[in-house]
């Protein structure tokens, strides 16, 4: 551990900061670029869990441009989770049926609220490109999903 980061442990221990005022010196720190290492203060910090799924799509349609922008919380993949769990079974099973009927093969008995972290541990390093070219080279469609 190094001395700064030491002296933020004793100055909270002392109740000489907060815990929040040790957290932001702490992040401070980190941003230091660290002398006479050759591993950065990064590298041993894991990544921030995401907070958003982004979708983007750049469309350069003949009737002008489209973009799409969205950013989905993931708080809300979270409470939409636990909100099908609740779905009852007979339900469940004709919604499965009704996507697969439109190519989407999914089943939602198979999402379990307790599985939650770990798809969204597994969304970080999510990111999508697609590029959509034309017969004649020109490009059209852009579409990337990504964690942010």
């Amino acid at each position: 551990m190094n001395e700064h980061r030491q002296q933020i442990l004793e100055m909270l221990a002392a109740g000489k900061v907060t815990t929040d005022e040790a957290e932001r010196l702490i992040a401070a720190l980190e941003k230091e670029p660290t002398s006479g290492t050759t591993a950065s203060v990064s590298d041993a910090v894991p990544k921030a869990k995401p907070k958003y799924l982004r979708v983007m799509v750049e469309d350069a349609g003949s009737e002008g441009p489209i973009n799409v922008n969205v950013r989905v919380p993931m708080q809300l993949l979270r409470a939409g989770v636990k909100l099908a769990s609740l779905i009852p079974p007979q339900a469940r099973d004709r919604l499965n049926v009704a996507m697969g009927e439109h190519g989407m093969m999914f089943d939602l008995s198979q999402v379990k609220p307790e599985n939650i972290e770990e798809l969204i541990d597994e969304l970080q390093d999510l990111t999508v490109d697609v590029d959509e070219n034309r017969a004649n080279g020109e490009k059209k469609t852009k579409v990337r999903v990504f964690c942010e």
